[in-house]
């Protein structure tokens, strides 16, 4: 048991048989030893748990860990103690007695290490602890779960910030392996520790290799991968619980020791399959993003994903169970259409809409780009990386590069001029000189149209490499505008030179989007897309134009594959420009959008809505009742308002607010695109009734 009168670096090698710190370790715990806040950013295998296991050991009294996850806690006491160490965990596995010895060693200040969840540490039962416990520290682990910007936000974390008021005198640690900008100011803020100091590892993990290949033929794909491993330790992630299992079967069939690993095992055979894989009795497990968190296994050779994660924070964490040993290790994703539109459908739903479906758009960045995976994966978590890693499939087979520091110049310049209040798509229009809703502004600016001669297509793809290379980061708090970084003002005042990957003509088959390549090989007609041609022979007829002068097939088909769901999205749709996106895109998007949330009755769902409506049922009862969201329950009543189902608008919006989204409607130009006139209301009015409106307004038309 290591004594308060050892110095961290004693305790370190005493207690845990390590002769240096890595590094921040030992600043980081020496603020803790004076009583200073913190918050720790470390990758995954990175040495966190030291930052406050030291502290702990350093100082009399307790230590109090919060963690969310009662197996991770359960692991980490377990291999405390293994150093001889007096740490304990409180949860609800334990019974009464069990519950009163820990009791009685926090008491007796025989504990040094205390694990308990949010939703305990809140419980009257654990009051008592909180007010006679000697606390030293307060240590909160996978701390980016306070923020609903994180990728796994817990609503009850944000409860935490009581512990400041309660305890200002005692250190508070927060620990993450994965927080962008946003989440770690988040942290700091929900904490109430704006004063903390912040450390921020390196993210990266340069013996992992990273590939990304097509979801086709993946069970294949898999077991020749995992063929060239023999005897090595691997995690498949899968979307589906079925998949798991099918994935699993598969790999049995073929000879090789693998389990499948989801919630819809009993608790005790997943904690029998997780033992056993620690233990490397079972070497492959086939697994939701449910497996992993807390496992300390560091042989994990290789990590695959069967279908592409939500966002890159839980990409990120999820490779990172590989290599923890620092040996070399491989990761594979596989990308496909299907999980995309997937993907999009869950982030319609998650009550964060444009925040996941941004998230998820950095994630295809990161599947799709052509530049190299590392450099777009540090990006994401602000750190820049200025040569190729040289460890991933694209820098292996490089593309050709071009000088680009012109094209970069006049982008970053824009944003310069614009004073960073420009999205991408509105920065494509400023460089091009398009002058619509979102360059009204900024049509003034020395830049304006100074890269016209470059395709809005291309431009995305320049665009999308700048950020890669850390030239300025998106502000997802903010609209989504570009906020220029240190490398960026190099580039503007420095000279300093930029290299970008050509986008040719003969080329952008080969590096084009996935969809784009789907699209040549197997074209799409279904029910979406014939739904898509009578509202194009609609709007043809309503202006007397031929319906390809609407849209293309072509077209249509690509908004079948890529579902858009937003004015950004679509403008990412070939044959949809500013013009086109102003007047036609909102019919599209809607019938998407009601297309990705429809039940199995086809056609007959906004119908069938307005039915139990007119019954009585209020728009909460229904989406109970059809089991949807109630946006849902919102379109399909915007569409009985179109289709003159006998519906009052003023039954679900009141006349002033009303007659606000009608002035916001009339100064945006009779715009039928929602994210303006949602701003111009300083977002004080929810899309479903500006959507319910702009119905209103059609019908009225």
């Amino acid at each position: 048991m290591a004594s308060s009168n050892l110095t961290p670096k004693e305790i370190l090698k005493n207690t845990f048989g390590f002769n240096e710190f890595r590094p921040m370790q030992e600043e980081i715990i020496n603020q803790a030893l004076n009583n200073e806040d913190s918050v720790v950013l470390m990758p995954t295998g990175g040495g966190k748990s030291l930052c406050f296991q030291i502290p702990a050991l350093a100082k009399d009294g307790l230590t109090l860990v919060i963690s969310p996850l009662i197996s991770l806690m359960q692991d980490q006491v377990m291999a405390l103690r293994s150093h001889g160490i007096n740490a304990f965990f409180f949860n609800s596995t334990q019974n009464a007695k069990e519950q009163a010895e820990v009791m009685d060693s926090i008491m007796s200040n025989k504990a040094k290490l205390l694990y308990v969840s949010p939703e305990k540490l809140m419980s009257q039962e654990f009051s008592g602890i909180l007010q006679s416990a000697n606390i030293n520290l307060i240590s909160i682990d996978e701390a980016h779960c306070i923020s609903s910007w994180g990728h796994d936000f817990r609503p009850e974390y944000t409860k935490l910030g009581f512990l400041k008021q309660k305890f200002p005198n005692i250190p508070i640690m927060a620990l993450t392996a994965t927080a962008d900008k946003i989440t770690r100011n988040d942290i700091l803020k929900q904490l109430k520790i704006e004063h903390a100091h912040v450390h921020i590892a390196s993210f990266d993990r340069p013996n992992l290799s990273l590939s990304v290949e097509q979801g086709i033929d993946k069970i294949k794909k898999i077991l020749d991968f995992v063929g060239k491993r023999p005897n090595t330790s691997g995690i498949i992630y899968c979307l589906s619980r079925k998949e798991c299992e099918t994935t699993a079967n598969k790999l049995q069939a073929n000879g090789y020791n693998a389990e499948y690993y989801h919630a819809g095992r009993k608790s005790d055979e997943r904690a029998n399959i997780q033992k056993r894989f620690i233990k490397d009795e079972t070497p492959i497990i086939c697994a939701t993003i449910a497996f992993g968190m807390g496992i300390d296994k560091s042989n994990v050779r290789w990590v695959i994903h069967s279908n592409m994660p939500k966002n890159m924070e839980g990409f990120y964490q999820e490779i990172g169970r590989a290599g923890r040993d620092g040996l070399p290790s491989d990761t594979l994703l596989f990308y496909s259409l299907r999980d995309v539109i997937l993907l999009k459908q869950f982030a319609e739903d998650s009550g964060q809409k444009e925040l996941q479906l941004a998230k998820l758009e950095r994630m295809q960045d990161y599947s799709e780009s052509p530049v190299c995976r590392r450099k777009i994966l540090l990006s994401y978590f602000n750190e820049t990386l200025e040569e190729d890693c040289g460890n991933c499939d694209v820098c292996k087979n490089p593309p050709k590069q071009f000088d680009g520091t012109i094209n970069t110049q006049k982008a970053l310049s824009t944003i310069y001029r614009s004073e960073e209040n420009l999205s991408t798509s509105a920065l494509i229009n400023v460089l091009r000189g398009t002058l619509n809703n979102q360059t009204f502004d900024f049509q003034d600016i020395k830049t304006f149209g100074i890269g016209k001669e470059i395709l809005f297509k291309d431009w995305q793809s320049y665009l999308l490499q700048m950020l890669h290379q850390g030239l300025f980061d998106i502000a997802y708090d903010d609209h989504n505008k570009l906020k220029l970084t240190e490398l960026a003002h190099k580039v503007l005042f420095q000279n300093k030179k930029i290299s970008l990957v050509q986008v040719k003509k003969k080329e952008k088959e080969k590096i084009g989007t996935l969809s784009k390549r789907i699209r040549k090989e197997k074209p799409i007609k279904t029910t979406l897309f014939e739904k898509l041609r009578k509202i194009r022979t609609e709007l043809a007829t309503k202006y007397k134009v031929p319906p390809y002068v609407i849209f293309s097939d072509a077209t249509l088909q690509q908004m079948v594959e890529d579902k858009p769901v937003n004015e950004d999205q679509m403008s990412n749709i070939s044959g949809v420009g500013d013009h086109k996106l102003e007047k036609y895109g909102s019919y599209f998007i809607n019938a998407i959008y009601e297309d990705l949330n429809k039940d199995n009755k086809k056609g007959a769902a906004y119908k069938d809505t307005i039915a139990l409506y007119k019954r009585g049922k209020t728009v909460a009862e229904i989406a109970k009742s059809r089991k949807v969201q109630e946006t849902t329950v919102m379109s399909h009543i915007a569409r009985g308002l179109e289709s003159d189902e006998g519906l009052d608008i003023f039954d679900f919006i009141d006349l002033d607010e009303y007659k606000a989204v009608k002035r916001a409607y009339i100064e945006c130009g009779r715009s039928h695109q929602l994210k303006p006139i949602f701003e111009k209301l300083e977002e004080t009015i929810s899309y479903g009734k500006i959507r319910l409106c702009l119905s209103h307004f059609k019908s009225n038309e």
